[in-house]
């Protein structure tokens, strides 16, 4: 079976301080405190790679990128999968494609899950595919359609919320608080993708950032 390894982050976490790290001049003033360290994220990264690598290893994985919000953990990601195909006794063949889905508006998860692009998914039958991204379902569906051998999924984070339809990724970086995240790609109206760390909003910013 795959396994699931994750960290849990408490509900009353503390954080840690934003000038204890270096953030962008413009969030200082948008950001509660920051709640994964970018030095954290890139360890556990690197730990499911590991996974991946021994589960999949000997197998041709199409790894698939879900944009926006997750391309920077899926670049880590493969980076850290090319280093130990270059460096262990176990290699992925390695192939990507990338995908875009979109089911946010300002802080809030809508209903209506947008897929733009994937008009040449049909080339995935046959192969298996790790996914990176948060939001799922819909594209399971989509890609499910086009027979591939098997699907797994790799997220950075899942939120704990009454709002989850329960559904698990089969590799989970991160379980966190059911906060509004911004930071390493994850983005408010487009904003703070350019912020290493991961840090909770605060409201007034985000009132700022509202379209």
């Amino acid at each position: 079976d795959i396994r699931s390894y994750l960290e849990r982050i408490a509900d009353d976490e503390k954080g840690h301080e934003l000038d204890l790290f270096c953030v962008p001049r413009h969030y200082e003033n948008d950001l509660d405190k920051v709640i994964i360290p970018h030095g954290l994220i890139m360890d556990r990264t690197e730990r499911l790679a590991r996974d991946i690598i021994q589960d999949m290893g000997g197998h041709h994985i199409v790894a698939l990128c879900v944009l926006k919000g997750g391309y920077k953990f899926f670049a880590d990601l493969l980076d850290y999968i090319k280093a130990l195909n270059q460096n262990s006794d176990k290699s992925v063949p390695l192939t990507v494609d990338f995908i875009r889905v979109k089911s946010y508006c300002n802080d809030k998860s809508t209903n209506n899950v947008k897929v733009i692009g994937g008009d040449e998914l049909s080339n995935l039958a046959g192969k298996d595919i790790v996914e990176t991204g948060r939001t799922m379902q819909t594209l399971l569906s989509l890609l499910n359609e086009c027979n591939p051998k098997m699907v797994k999924v790799a997220s950075l984070l899942v939120k704990r919320t009454p709002r989850s339809s329960g559904y698990r990724p089969d590799y989970i970086g991160f379980e966190v608080p059911d906060a509004f995240l911004v930071g390493y790609a994850l983005d408010y109206n487009e904003y703070f993708r350019d912020l290493s760390h991961i840090c909770i909003l605060n409201e007034q910013a985000r009132e700022k950032y509202r379209v």
